[in-house]
């Protein structure tokens, strides 16, 4: 039965003979592409003015980088850069005593669900003159589209992948050194927030819930962060000795995503005065 378990073992990218263009690189500019091209179509149909997007777009990035990378630093590695606190803000990491280029090395999902909803509330105020949770409302279809698309990134780079099946179904990810079969967690997540998009694109264009302000955003936070809860289950700890238990049970990422489910029912179910 060794058929139902699949080795992957991708190429970085696509070799250009002068550049390799990273399969996570490539997922994540088509998602602020894609994204960007729908979202047109939104500003279009509530009557918005397109050249605003060229600032959402530059809202969303910059909260979005700035929010995963101190999400990552203060709910899980903080202490290590408690002690290290110029590599927050330099891609550089002290190696033997001196200074070595490793990029960005660690980002969070929960820092972006903070920063993104902050910049918007700036975005909404400033640039659009709507309700804060009006702009949320739409760009929540956008994220939960770019959440597909970068889970997928994560399948390419043989990245955040589940536990071991203890059977012969699975993947083994053999280009992270694996040898037996793990639960895909990143195609579980990213196939669950395409499915969240698809239902989201339709309530919007199909039925009056756009008007019930903050009822899509509420959904999306219920849906995604749930989603994310249970998942977490088949993850494998992403750092060797950093699983972050909570109460014997949870872990750092679940215990987060409790409170942004309950302000998407919050959200769902107000009352509006």
């Amino acid at each position: 039965m060794s058929f139902l378990a699949i080795e992957w073992n991708p190429s970085l990218g696509i070799d250009l003979g002068f550049f390799v263009v990273r399969w996570y690189s490539l997922m994540f500019v088509t998602a602020f592409l894609l994204g960007l091209h729908l979202m047109k179509k939104i500003y279009i149909k509530d009557g918005t003015p397109t050249e605003k997007l060229d600032t959402l777009f530059m809202y969303t990035f910059v909260s979005m980088l700035i929010g995963m990378r101190l999400g990552d630093v203060f709910f899980y590695s903080w202490d290590y850069y408690q002690d290290h606190l110029l590599e927050i803000i330099l891609p550089f990491k002290q190696v033997n005593g001196s200074w070595k280029f490793t990029g960005f090395t660690g980002f969070a999902s929960h820092g972006a669900a903070i920063a993104i909803p902050i910049a918007m509330y700036f975005y909404a105020k400033k640039h659009l003159q709507k309700p804060w949770l009006f702009i949320l409302d739409r760009l929540a279809i956008m994220v939960a589209l770019a959440g597909f698309f970068i889970r997928f990134g994560n399948f390419f780079n043989s990245e955040i992948y589940g536990k071991e099946t203890g059977s012969n179904f699975g993947v083994i990810f053999t280009a992270a050194g694996e040898t037996v079969p793990r639960h895909p967690t990143q195609l579980y997540e990213a196939f669950s927030y395409l499915s969240l998009f698809f239902v989201m694109w339709y309530l919007f264009w199909k039925t009056d819930k756009k008007e019930q302000t903050g009822f899509l955003f509420g959904l999306f936070m219920v849906v995604l962060w749930s989603l994310r809860f249970f998942i977490e289950f088949l993850k494998e700890a992403q750092v060797d000795g950093r699983e972050d238990w909570v109460f014997n049970s949870l872990n750092t990422g679940q215990v987060l995503s409790i409170p942004l489910v309950l302000i998407g029912i919050w959200l769902m179910f107000r009352k509006k005065k």
